[in-house]
């Protein structure tokens, strides 16, 4: 028997970015592929996310950054929940990043980067292949 619980994931708005449109419609978007989202909302503190992400059990937690700040908030986010034993939890990043920093990000811990720009549908294929979701209905 097999378990058909939706993959959950955590969507985040670290730090003092008040704009949260992208990271609805990202939200809404995993929602609809098949995920169980949970949406922190704006201003959210790297602790609070983390305690969050170990409190939902969740397989992923999605960083959306505009301020420019994503480098220092990604690397924070990827050592707290290294710190408490949850290394294993994915970190991607997306919104307002220059292709120079994608490869900073990475080396910092997070397992993917998406950038404005990024198609949904490719979006929702990483995190698939992330978290070893399957497609809904598959």
């Amino acid at each position: 028997m097999s378990d058909t619980s939706p993959v959950r994931v955590l969507v985040a708005k670290p730090g003092l970015d008040g704009h949260d449109r992208g990271a609805k419609i990202v939200a809404r978007t995993l929602r609809d592929a098949g995920f169980e989202v949970i949406y922190t909302g704006i201003r959210q503190r790297i602790e609070d996310i983390v305690s969050i992400a170990l409190q939902e059990d969740v397989a992923l937690v999605g960083l959306s950054i505009l301020s420019g700040a994503h480098i220092p908030l990604t690397t924070r986010t990827v050592e707290a929940l290294r710190a408490a034993d949850a290394g294993d939890i994915k970190v991607v990043v997306g919104g307002t990043i220059p292709q120079g920093d994608v490869p900073k990000l990475l080396e910092a811990g997070a397992a993917a980067v998406f950038p404005t720009g990024t198609g949904l549908d490719t979006l929702v294929d990483e995190v698939r292949k992330l978290t070893g979701a399957t497609a809904a209905g598959d």
